[in-house]
C-alpha cells in the first residue's frame, strides 16, 4: 500500500514474479488499504507510513486490531517517518527500508507470513537506541503480565530481545530448539504480543533488556 503508483507497481512486479507469492490488492491511501484488505484478506500487507487521508500508522492500527487481521510489514525511509516506533506498538510485524534489495523484500514477506517479526538492521539499531534513551514507555498494566512468566520463559524472553534465534537460545540455555520454540509460543501468549518484534519492544520498555555493546568495526 503506497500513494505512489510507480512504487506500488515495482513492488507488485517483484512479488508476483515469485511462484509462492501473489499480489491480491493494491491501495493508494490508508482507508483504501483497510477496505481492500477486508475484501481480499491477504496474509501480509506491505504498508507505507506517509499516505494521504488515513496514514499508514492509522491503517496498521485498524488492520492489526481485527481478530484475524493480516500481518503488516512497513516499508519506510525510516529517517523521515516520525511514527515508526508507534507503528510497531500498534501491531506492525516489521520494518524494511524502501531501498532494500528485492531479495531482502521477498525474504521479509516470507518471514512475516510465517509468523515471525522482522526488522532491517538499520531499523533495529535505531529502535534499540530509542529504547535505551527511554523515549518509549510501556503502559503499567502491560508490565503486570511479565509476572506470569516462568523462570525459563523469562530467560528466553530476555534472549529474544537480544536478537538471538531459537537455535542460539537453545545453545545458551542447553536445551533443544524445539523446547525453545515451545517456550517462545507460551510467553508470546502470556504477554499478549503477536511475535518476537512485539516481545522485544516490551522487553526494552520494561527494562528487561539493554543494548549490547557494539563490536569494533
Amino acid at each position: 500500500m503506497d500513494d505512489q503508483p510507480v512504487v506500488r507497481a515495482g513492488f507488485a512486479a517483484i512479488v508476483d514474479a515469485e511462484p509462492d507469492l501473489v499480489v491480491v490488492a493494491e491501495a493508494g491511501d490508508g482507508a483504501d488499504a483497510v477496505r481492500r484488505a477486508e475484501e481480499s484478506r491477504p496474509d501480509v500487507v506491505l504498508m507505507d507510513i506517509r499516505m494521504p487521508g488515513m496514514d499508514g500508522l492509522a491503517a496498521t492500527r485498524a488492520l492489526t486490531a481485527a481478530a484475524a487481521g493480516p500481518r503488516v510489514l512497513v516499508l519506510t525511509t525510516f529517517d523521515l517517518d516520525a511514527y515508526v516506533f508507534e507503528a510497531l506498538q500498534v501491531g506492525a510485524s516489521g520494518f524494511l527500508l524502501k531501498d532494500a534489495e528485492p531479495a531482502d523484500l521477498l525474504a521479509a514477506i516470507r518471514v512475516v507470513a510465517a509468523g515471525e517479526g522482522m526488522l532491517a538492521p538499520a531499523v533495529t539499531r535505531r529502535l534499540i537506541d530509542s529504547f535505551a534513551a527511554g523515549r518509549l514507555i510501556v503502559p503499567p498494566p502491560m508490565a503486570d503480565t511479565v509476572s506470569g512468566l516462568t523462570g525459563r520463559e523469562r530467560e528466553v524472553f530476555e534472549r529474544i530481545a537480544a536478537g538471538l534465534s531459537n537455535a542460539e537460545i537453545g545453545a545458551e540455555l542447553g536445551v533443544a530448539t524445539g523446547t525453545v520454540k515451545a517456550h517462545v509460543n507460551a510467553l508470546l501468549s502470556k504477554l499478549g504480543v503477536r511475535d518476537r518484534v512485539q516481545a522485544t519492544i516490551l522487553a526494552y520498555d520494561l527494562g528487561l533488556a539493554r543494548p549490547r555493546a557494539r563490536r569494533p568495526e
